[in-house]
């Protein structure tokens, strides 16, 4: 049933591909038939266009599988906030540790890259009948970001906005920055995937181990529990998380280089009427050179955005491939792309942090130069007025002396 399922127009340009070969033979049937030595102007372009119509023929059929078997699966959310620049995570620890909640549930011995706990994920009152209750995932990392898997909003809001924020450095909940993903659990599969915007998580029973696996019985008995597999699924999450947490974070410094590209947009038209007057004061132009600096740290030196892979992999005592996970996050959400366009981004902004410090420096050269001048011409003054003095006085002087002559002389 799964393959003819009916698709949307978008998929394909041909609707033949999607009708049975009967329906598209009686419609080239109808068709007048053109000679062999007749070419059509396409024709050039035969083998591409029936290379691009296999492709297309190929897609469909992955999708229609695709979604067929994601239909009969439940689809939930995992969202990750960023309301911080960073959490103290001792001082998270001992905040969850005081409301009661179990800190590492599943011992991964990840804290404190990363601390877990375990949310219910519909409130009492809205529980289905007949159903235990359920718990969702909590995943708080130090760069001041926390992803849920299947927790309500209202109880993550109260989590990031009233619980976290004493431990939290430089918050920001007014700037609060979110990013979410679907995400289905499908018992079939022993691997997670992400197929467009959906994460497809893998929570097949591992198989037993090999016969010459069972003289360990500690680690055979292990292999195949519901427990083992718990961990792997509490660990493909962090994995994914810590790669949606990334990108969560990069948004935040999206917004803030979009906030100072704003704040200096009328400088580069100022430039180009001649900038012989820009009207920006010392401390404005060093407050712009200061916040560009910021950024560029927040994004190259403070975190770990630029790193291929989080110190969390390096301390992780279990070998599932979870960096495998964190990748698909990244290149889902284009983070390395994002990354150096905002790099790119903070180069022309520091091509005008340039030029603005060089007319700073412009203008306090001129404005040293004409100190320069207004003290020489203080100094010529006082010198031209000692002149003025000493030549009056040798004047005077004369005077006395040809006056006495002339007395004497009479």
């Amino acid at each position: 049933m799964g393959e003819q399922q009916q698709l949307p127009r978008s998929f394909s340009s041909d609707s033949r591909l999607l009708r049975p070969p009967q329906e598209a033979n009686s419609d080239e049937a109808s068709k007048p038939q053109k000679r062999k030595n007749e070419r059509s102007p396409a024709a050039k372009n035969s083998l591409r266009r029936v290379a691009v119509e296999a492709q297309r023929s190929r897609d469909e059929k992955e999708i229609r599988r695709t979604a067929s078997k994601e239909s009969q699966q439940v689809s939930k959310t995992v969202t990750a906030y960023c309301a911080a620049e960073q959490y103290d995570i001792s001082r998270v620890a001992n905040i969850l540790k005081d409301a009661a909640y179990q800190l590492d549930p599943y011992d991964t011995g990840l804290y404190p890259q990363v601390v877990h706990i375990e949310l219910p994920n519909h409130p009492p009152s809205r529980r289905p009948e007949g159903s235990g209750p359920s718990t969702g995932d909590v995943f708080i990392f130090p760069s001041g970001t926390v992803v849920a898997w299947d927790v309500p909003e209202s109880t993550m809001s109260f989590l990031v906005n009233r619980t976290l924020l004493p431990a939290a450095q430089q918050a920001h909940p007014d700037q609060l920055e979110e990013e979410d993903l679907e995400y289905t659990e499908d018992p079939t599969r022993d691997t997670s995937a992400i197929k467009g915007d959906m994460i497809i998580l893998g929570t097949k029973p591992q198989q037993q181990q090999q016969s010459a696996d069972l003289s360990t019985p500690s680690t055979s008995n292990l292999a195949g529990s519901p427990e083992t597999r718990n961990i792997d699924t509490i660990l493909t999450k962090i994995a994914f998380s810590s790669g949606l947490a990334r990108s969560t974070k990069l948004a935040v410094l999206e917004t803030l280089l979009a906030t100072y590209l704003t704040s200096t947009l009328s400088i580069p038209r100022l430039l180009a009427l001649g900038g012989r007057r820009l009207p920006f004061t010392r401390s404005f132009i060093l407050q712009k050179t200061g916040q560009l600096l910021l950024l560029r740290a927040q994004l190259n030196l403070y975190s770990e955005l630029t790193d291929s892979l989080p110190d969390l992999f390096w301390d992780s005592k279990y070998e599932l491939g979870l960096e495998g996970y964190y990748d698909m996050v990244g290149r889902a959400l284009d983070t390395n792309v994002r990354i150096k366009v905002l790099n790119e981004k903070m180069d022309y902004a520091q091509e005008i942090a340039s030029v603005l410090r060089q007319q700073l420096s412009e203008r306090h050269g001129v404005r040293l130069e004409w100190i320069i001048i207004l003290l020489i011409t203080v100094e010529v003054g006082f010198a031209v007025r000692q002149e003025f003095k000493e030549w009056r006085e040798r004047r005077r002087r004369g005077g006395m002396e040809r006056r006495g002559k002339e007395v004497v002389g009479t």
